[in-house]
């Protein structure tokens, strides 16, 4: 493949496949009693990988690029396109609803406002709050969820549905494509520590707080509270490795992050079922 073949893949993901999955879902969104806290779950995980990233660049005096890399990847799951599937596999069809919540009300959105700010704020141009308001309003997956909110009175005819199914069909082999293009092997070797740090607080230091919070402080529990944690224990998110790559964010980091997690997840995912059982 041509070297530049990524960066297309990237343009094609960030402007067709996300858009058009966001007006698809965003519309028929169904809201439920639990919807507060399925929302929340990204929003706080979120907020933990800024603080603990933080931390961690500080003590270990890690550049910029790279604690910036680390919040973005280790701070947003894979709640679509790995985490549904994965959803149907252990909870049914009848999970799916949750996730969708979780991802679109939660990581999405996340990824839209926070993940895009914090991409500005450690990018190398450092812009100001007016810049990174306006990367914002133009992030076309944003522009596609504002447009599905004021459409959700509208029915859409059955061609457009079919049409933004197909484009947002895209999205999954796309970002898997993009994502072995830029793996290399070689690159552990000088990222294994940061690596490590990252996913071992993506899959398993994240869900463990969001399950104290909500299984043991709030006393939370039924299905739609086990997706949600479940949906914690994903890997990273293989959109916001992209967003740190197109960012200059640790490229190496950010691109390990999302493969490598992938395949630890099959383990630890599992494990994080076994628990959730009895919730």
């Amino acid at each position: 493949m041509p070297q530049h073949a990524p960066a297309t893949l990237n343009s094609f993901i960030i402007h067709v496949s996300l858009p058009a999955l966001t007006l698809l879902y965003i519309h028929d969104l169904k809201i439920t009693g639990d919807v507060g806290l399925m929302a929340a779950m990204a929003w706080i995980c979120f907020g933990l990988a800024a603080g603990f990233f933080w931390l961690v660049g500080r003590w270990s005096k890690l550049p910029r690029g790279t604690v910036g890399a680390l919040m973005l990847t280790g701070g947003l799951g894979n709640t679509s396109f790995f985490g549904l599937p994965m959803i149907e596999a252990y909870y049914g069809h009848a999970g799916i609803a949750s996730g969708i919540v979780v991802d679109q009300l939660g990581s999405f959105l996340v990824l839209s406002t926070l993940g895009i700010t914090v991409a500005g704020l450690y990018s190398s141009g450092r812009p100001g709050a007016s810049e990174i308001a306006r990367r914002i309003a133009l992030f076309p997956p944003f522009i596609a969820l504002v447009l599905a909110l004021m459409l959700i009175p509208v029915e859409f005819a059955p061609w457009f549905v079919v049409l933004l199914k197909r484009l947002g069909d895209t999205l999954a082999p796309l970002a898997l494509v993009s994502v072995g293009l830029q793996l290399r092997l070689g690159h552990l070797a000088g990222n294994t520590r940061n690596l490590a740090i990252g996913l071992g607080f993506k899959l398993l230091l994240a869900p463990l707080a969001i399950y104290l919070l909500y299984v043991q402080i709030f006393g939370a529990h039924g299905q739609g509270v086990q997706v949600t944690l479940f949906e914690a224990a994903m890997p990273p998110m293989i959109t916001a490795s992209i967003i740190a790559a197109e960012h200059d964010l640790d490229p190496e980091l950010s691109t390990l992050m999302a493969a490598v997690g992938l395949m630890v997840s099959f383990v630890t995912l599992p494990a994080w079922w076994w628990v959730l059982r009895g919730v």
